[in-house]
């Protein structure tokens, strides 16, 4: 067959996988926030697959609603309306494919761990050799439940046994088949249609191929690791693949230049982005579409949700944003919360136990201890004393508050909004600020300071000549 012979994926993933007990389809479950199909598909891509048919069942409306709007036009989607068994699967994602000449590689849906660059050499020992189907083996200690490669005696593929149908011999065979296959369009055409279910489950195999295509000029075999063929059946399953597949994600960022402290404890969403020369600390979670820009610094135990960190910014420990925007160079945490559409300037800072959400923050303002900045705009150089809450909701409303350019803020005040503060004034600590302050101006609203001499020492005195009565009574 021809090098330049274009490759089709069929990704079958029609099951419901009632052992994950969800009514969730199983291929939908995530693992690291990108469903099981979608690495699938993934690796398809990468693999340089021109055209996929993913095969839907269970929860079809589901599944194609996923591909179409993470892939679009890259995946079409057909209907295995009764389950008949694997073969039954493929015949079904024919029909898109019947002016398709080239190479099909079949996957599953629930194993996210199959690498693009072995379907990519799969589908090279398909084209370049005389076979019509490679296919990958693996070998188990315990194979139990995995179909046997069965071999004759110059070790050529000439059949497989799906371990249901298999004699005693036949389990002691440590060869196994993982299902993947790299198949020449024609031949699959042909031998689908001569399958028949004459075995103990009254299917349609498509491991029955296998036999024909021993008699039709031989098996090509890909030795593969069985850890990357992983199929999720349950709960423990999806853990595992889970676990292997952050391991693969954060050894790909050191390997492009992240340093990650500690990659174990370390976890990285399938949609973020992080680049060369940003450091992540132990116990980051990066959740979401996250971006994360060179030099930038996400400290011990950060979470992040969707937001992006730009160059030579530095998250102290126990942070916690969403949908926020941290700006070059700014400081944040630790301990504080970024909450949504929160917008962090260059050279901000936001400190211990500082809540915000909704607000802008011009360059070099900060708010260094104990605040809440709610429905916020900031111009550049405002200082927020601590204690100080921006009081934006009235029961039905949320309103906004403005501090202009160079404001400074007491500690313990509170800005009762709609309020502006203009550009260069001052808020006197503990003041209750209802009303615009001018540019320039000092504000102050609290009550005036008034001592009454001698008061706190009388009142000592009666309390506890009070106390030692009460203790008498009650004797």
């Amino acid at each position: 067959m021809a090098e330049e012979a274009e490759l089709a994926a069929v990704i079958l993933a029609a099951g419901k996988g009632t052992r994950m007990k969800s009514d969730l389809p199983k291929v939908l479950h995530p693992a690291l926030e990108q469903p099981l199909v979608g690495w699938t598909v993934q690796s398809a891509i990468s693999a340089q697959a021109s055209r996929i048919v993913a095969v839907v069942g269970y929860g079809r409306e589901q599944v194609s609603s996923y591909l179409s709007g993470a892939f679009g036009a890259q995946v079409e989607t057909v209907v295995q309306a009764e389950q008949r068994g694997t073969g039954h699967a493929v015949q079904c994602a024919l029909p898109p494919l019947a002016d398709f000449e080239g190479v099909v590689v079949i996957l599953y849906g629930d194993c996210p761990l199959i690498p693009g660059e072995l379907i990519a050499e799969l589908t090279t020992l398909a084209r370049e050799g005389d076979e019509p189907v490679a296919m990958v083996t693996g070998r188990l200690a315990e194979p139990t439940g995995y179909g046997r490669i069965l071999r004759n005696a110059a070790g050529q593929v000439v059949a497989i046994r799906e371990h249901r149908d298999c004699t005693e011999i036949e389990r002691l065979i440590t060869e196994v088949n993982p299902g993947i296959y790299a198949v020449r369009s024609s031949f699959l055409r042909e031998a689908l249609n001569e399958l028949e279910a004459n075995n103990s489950q009254g299917e349609l195999y498509l491991t029955d191929i296998i036999a024909r295509a021993a008699h039709a000029g031989g098996v090509a075999s890909l030795p593969a690791d069985m850890d990357d063929m992983l199929g999720v059946n349950d709960r423990a399953d999806l853990a595992l693949s889970e676990a292997r597949l952050r391991r693969r994600v954060n050894r790909d960022l050191m390997r492009k230049g992240v340093t990650l402290r500690d990659p174990e404890s370390t976890w990285v969403s399938a949609h973020s982005q992080v680049e060369t020369g940003a450091i992540l600390e132990p116990g980051v979670h990066l959740r979401g579409q996250c971006k994360v820009a060179t030099g930038a610094r996400i400290d011990v135990g950060c979470v992040l949700t969707d937001t992006e960190v730009h160059e030579g910014a530095y998250l102290r420990p126990y942070t916690v944003s969403a949908e926020s925007v941290v700006g070059q160079d700014a400081r944040v945490g630790p301990f504080a919360h970024l909450r949504p559409q929160t917008v962090l300037g260059p050279e901000c800072r936001i400190g211990n136990f500082v809540e915000t959400k909704k607000t802008t923050l011009g360059k070099g303002s900060k708010a260094n201890h104990l605040a809440y900045l709610g429905d916020g705009i900031l111009g550049e150089g405002v200082n927020v004393g601590a204690g100080t809450i921006f009081c934006n909701y009235d029961g039905v409303q949320k309103h906004v508050t403005t501090l202009e350019d160079g404001v400074f803020i007491g500690s313990d005040s509170q800005l009762v909004a709609p309020v502006t503060i203009g550009e260069g004034a001052y808020v006197g600590s503990g003041s209750t600020i209802t009303k615009d302050v001018p540019a320039g101006a000092l504000a102050i609203a609290r009550p005036r300071q008034k001592n009454l001499e001698g008061y706190a020492t009388r009142l000592r005195e009666r309390l506890a000549r009070e106390k030692l009565e009460r203790t008498k009574n009650d004797a």
